[in-house]
Parts: structure tokens; sequence; C-alpha cells
């Protein structure tokens, strides 16, 4: 008789223990894992059963959990910082600059060099890159656009007779400089030029300096529109032009496209007739 009741104790013991097993595994719902012992951990001496576990998303420091927006599928969306704009981007953005500014009158020139794209041309221009302190163009960009437009095969420096390389020491050809309108019309003052009129850029003859009005290639011209990139590779074309020795010209076919020495800032219509040509920011735009 006891050991029937033994046996019946045992018994309602099992049975007991077996059902509570199932009800915590049920109350731990569906994600509930039996997770594998980790034999590299316990190797390493840290004995965490990690086999089977995500490790978590690092954070924007290399710890910790991910702070970005959550997409559609619940997961994070780490978000980088944002890429600085491009060189195309930059040619076509309109700057905001003060028409009537005059800067520091501080040149500085830009660090760096760039060769020519045609090294073995007949002559090979060495010039200088300047841009006046404290101006909202970021003369690296400002020296880039130079050197681009030069070395265009459309530009001055086409069938091998020149070659434009950019050097910011020793002694150069010329000095292409970015200045405020007010330092701009100072130095255009020196060969009688007056700029202030019309906010125009020059060539300084007898000095080094080629000026390009800062507002100028800020803004642009109403004769080229939102062709700001146009107008930027037009005026550097045309001062460049003066220094090699080219005078103005005029438009002199209805329709075509304008001579780049045409002062097209101010009109694109031969002044005294009513021949109109089209904006042209090259010498060469055949090739």
């Amino acid at each position: 008789m006891k050991s029937s009741v033994r046996r019946l104790r045992i018994g309602w013991f099992l049975g007991a223990s077996a059902a509570s097993a199932v009800i915590l595994l049920a109350l731990a719902g569906p994600s509930a894992q039996l997770l594998p012992h980790d034999p590299q951990g316990a190797k390493n001496g840290t004995g965490d059963p990690t086999v089977g576990v995500a490790a978590p998303r690092p954070g924007p420091e290399g710890g910790g959990s991910g702070t970005g927006e959550r997409g559609a599928d619940g997961a994070a969306e780490e978000s980088g910082p944002e890429e600085p704009a491009g060189y195309e981007e930059l040619l076509t953005t309109v700057i905001d600059l003060d028409p009537e500014l005059t800067g520091s009158g501080e040149l500085v020139p830009v660090p760096g060099s760039d060769a020519a794209a045609d090294p073995d041309a007949a002559r090979v221009y060495r010039y200088r890159v300047d841009v006046e302190k404290g101006l909202p163009v970021d003369p690296e960009f400002f020296a880039e656009v130079v050197h681009r437009t030069l070395n265009d095969p459309r530009s001055w420096g086409s069938d091998g007779r020149r070659g434009f390389a950019r050097i910011s020491a020793g002694t150069p050809d010329f000095v292409i400089t970015l200045a405020s309108p007010g330092t701009t019309a100072e130095w255009c003052a020196k060969v009688g030029l007056d700029t202030w009129e019309d906010n125009v850029s020059c060539d300084v003859a007898y000095t080094e300096r080629v000026m390009i009005n800062a507002w100028r290639f800020a803004r642009g011209s109403d004769t080229f529109g939102d062709d700001i990139a146009g107008y930027r590779h037009m005026v550097i074309n045309h001062e460049v032009g003066h220094r090699l020795g080219h005078g103005h010209h005029t438009c002199t076919t209805e329709g075509a496209l304008a001579p780049v020495m045409m002062q097209q800032t101010k009109t694109l219509t031969t002044p005294g007739s009513d021949v109109s040509c089209l904006p042209n920011p090259w010498p060469n735009p055949e090739r």
C-alpha cells in the first residue's frame, strides 16, 4: 500500500513539473529559443550563449544602437554626412553678393598648380589665380573654373598654338584676379576704365592683373539669363582675350553666335543697328 502511494506521488510530481514547463514556454511567447552554449565563448572565458543572436547595430561612433530613422521594415536607417557640392553643381549655382561691395583689397594667391592641357603648345602661358580675401566664393572653385575654361578645346588654347598652366609660385605671365566690384573698379581705374557704371570686369593693361568682377561672376548678366555657367566661361575668355591682344568685336550676322570679344555683358545687339546675336562663351565654339 505504501509503495502504491509513493508511486502515485512521484507520478504526480513528474506530471506537474512537465505541465509547469509547458506553461512557462507558453507564457514566454513564440520568440523563446533554446540557445546553445557558445564553445568559443567558453574558450575565451566569457561563457556567453551568443550563437544565433544578432549583433547590435553600431551607432554613429561605432558603439551602441543606431539613432537613425526607421524604414518601412522597422530597421534603423543610418544618415551619413551630406556630400559636398561637385564642380558642375557649383558652376550653375548663383551666389549672393552685394553689387556695391568694396572688399578688403587683400588679393591672395590660390595654392596649387595645374598643368596645361597641351604642354607642348608653341607658347605656354603661366598664370596665377588670386582671390580677394573675404569674398563668398571658394577660391579653389574659382581657380578650377579658370583652368577648365582656358584649357577647353573651344577656348584660346587650341591648335597647338597656346597652352595655359596655373602656378602659385614664381613669376606668372598674368594674374587672373577675382575681386569685389569696388576693388575691381580701383584697379581698372589705373588704365582709365570706369567699371562702376555697368559693374563689369577688365584687363588692367600695363599691370599683371586681369580683373574679374566678383559680382558678375556670382550673378551673371541679363544677356545670358539663367546660363550662369556660360557667363562665367565667357567673362574669363573675354578678359584673357584682351590680355592676348584682342580688341572688341561686334555682331555682324543676325542670329549668329556672338563673338567672344563682343561686350556681351552689356548687350547682344551691335550699337547703331538692329543686328543681334546669341550669347556665346567661347572663342572657337565650333570645336
